[in-house]
């Protein structure tokens, strides 16, 4: 039989670490609008809650004062 041409490579967590950093801020830069806009939906599902929110009020407190 022939020999093995199987190549063992291991990596050191050093290098584990800086691969991740490196992934982390090329999907950082990648993902950078889509947060914005996310961000953006949020604040403004927010925003449309506490307008629901005190319309709700009011129109109770209408009723309440009938």
């Amino acid at each position: 039989m022939g020999a093995s041409n199987t190549v063992t490579t291991t990596t050191t967590r050093t290098e584990q670490v800086t691969a991740l950093r490196a992934l982390r801020a090329l999907e950082e830069r990648l993902l950078r609008g889509r947060r914005e806009t996310a961000l953006r939906n949020a604040w403004a599902a927010v925003q449309e809650d506490r307008e629901r929110a005190a319309a709700r009020f009011e129109a109770e407190r209408s009723l309440r004062a009938l």
